[in-house]
């Protein structure tokens, strides 16, 4: 908040909610609404190849889209602020160029990889460059800033591992220059990607949810260290994984 009060808000919801109006919200409402913060939701769903005419024809016709779709979609279209870049958002967009192996452009609300070869449409790219692309975008059109939140869900899906680093290097970054980032997950390997790229500076936190046995009630379980998660039924199942493949090694002596 730009009055450097603390704003906390709290949402409650029952699986007989079927409206936004029947929830409740409850905390420093009055506050939250007044002095608004910038926030960013990137869904599972890669919308950057069908950015062409989607924001027109999602005004006119009834579409089978949620608005976080659009929502996306006008934030990668974001001109440039104002002012040069600064040198951390420099350094981070350097990285993703790396990755990458070239620039993001729009022409004509479509996108672009601008690199040695020429100008490559988003539609010929795979989807995990076009992650990256878009994570370029909001970091240079200031979408991502100090006091911003950015919410991704699931960002490992169609992305090489490969690059996983580097987007969980880009998400830490992000994060030392004041962005708060919730991120989903059903992946090891970005977990403890996360786990390797954490100092004792970071505001790192693990939430998992699982539910009860006791009264079969869903809970949360919340650690700033990973390897205190449990139950994990992530990390289960890779450890089920490594315990069938040295028993397959074995011929069956490791049962």
């Amino acid at each position: 908040m730009s009055t450097g009060q603390e704003a906390t808000i709290k949402l409650s919801l029952t699986n007989h909610n079927t409206t936004p109006e029947q929830t409740k919200i409850t905390g420093s409402t009055k506050l939250w609404m007044e002095e608004p913060f910038a926030s960013v939701f990137i869904p599972v769903k890669d919308m950057m190849a069908n950015a062409p005419g989607f924001r027109s024809m999602f005004a006119l016709r009834n579409l089978h889209f949620e608005e976080v779709y659009l929502d996306i979609i006008d934030h990668a279209f974001l001109p440039s602020i104002r002012g040069p870049i600064d040198s951390d958002r420099a350094n981070l967009l350097e990285i993703l160029q790396k990755a990458m192996e070239g620039k993001v452009i729009e022409k004509k609300e479509e996108f672009f990889l601008k690199n040695k070869q020429g100008e490559l449409e988003f539609t010929l790219l795979a989807e995990g460059h076009r992650k990256l692309g878009l994570l370029w975008l909001l970091i240079q059109n200031g979408s991502l800033l100090n006091g911003s939140v950015l919410f991704w869900d699931e960002p490992e899906t169609n992305l090489n591992p490969r690059l996983l680093e580097t987007v969980v290097k880009i998400l830490m970054e992000l994060q030392r220059l004041g962005v708060q980032i919730f991120i989903t997950t059903h992946d090891y390997v970005l977990l403890k990607e996360f786990d390797l790229a954490t100092n004792e500076s970071d505001q790192v936190s693990y939430h998992a949810l699982y539910r009860k046995k006791s009264d079969n009630k869903i809970a949360c379980l919340q650690s700033n260290n990973l390897m205190n998660v449990a139950p994990n039924a992530i990390d289960d199942t890779f450890g089920s994984l490594i315990h069938r493949q040295i028993s397959k090694e074995m011929g069956g002596l490791g049962k």
